[in-house]
């Protein structure tokens, strides 16, 4: 079957991509590490020793990132629908947690204990209607904030992948009320077409 322009496109982006190719040569299994290195860089979320719950964490490279900085003495714990090849310290379950079964076994594996920071890169099945797909991403998004709610602890920080666009104020002002301070990032890793910007929820409230 022939590529459609569209795809020949992204293909010839992608093989051109600096953060492709730099994902390569360091390790990482996508580009999406460099959108979370940039974050942390930045806003030092990640430090040794700490708690971390990636969700939607496939295919591992927010994880990867997130184990390197933690260090041994810090604990990982990844959550995704699909399958993740292993990653050396990092505790996965794979599992819908859309579903609350799924959601009993995941915090069984945090054994009780409070996260320091969520980490959430997560996008749904992208079915091509923009409607369908915005509000399939903020469904994710309201969910791994609950999760937070439960599971993160007080002054703990949040990283959420979310789209601009229907939808996107209303979370904000969720995001609000759980957090002290709630912040948007737009990592160069980024492509500049997306309308997918990070929001950082700081300090989650008592």
């Amino acid at each position: 079957m022939a590529r459609s322009k569209t795809s020949k496109a992204w293909l010839q982006e992608h093989v051109n991509d600096h953060f492709v190719h730099q994902a390569q040569k360091d390790g990482y299994r996508s580009r999406a590490s460099y959108k979370l290195i940039e974050i942390d860089d930045k806003d030092h979320l990640l430090k040794r020793g700490m708690w971390v719950a990636d969700l939607g964490a496939a295919p591992g490279s927010w994880s990867q990132v997130a184990k390197r900085r933690v260090g041994d003495e810090g604990r990982v714990f990844a959550l995704d629908i699909l399958e993740m090849h292993p990653i050396a310290g990092v505790e996965f379950l794979q599992g819908d947690f859309r579903e609350a079964s799924v959601l009993a076994q995941f915090t069984e594996m945090l054994d009780g204990r409070l996260m320091d920071l969520v980490i959430c890169d997560i996008a749904p099945n992208i079915s091509g209607m923009a409607v369908i797909d915005q509000a399939k991403s903020f469904y994710l998004c309201e969910l791994a904030l609950e999760f937070c709610a439960d599971w993160l602890k007080p002054g703990g920080n949040f990283l959420v992948k979310t789209f601009q666009g229907s939808g996107y104020n209303e979370y904000l002002q969720q995001m609000r009320a759980m957090f002290q301070t709630v912040v948007s990032r737009k990592p160069a890793a980024s492509r500049d077409r997306s309308t997918e910007i990070y929001l950082l929820g700081k300090g989650k409230k008592p």
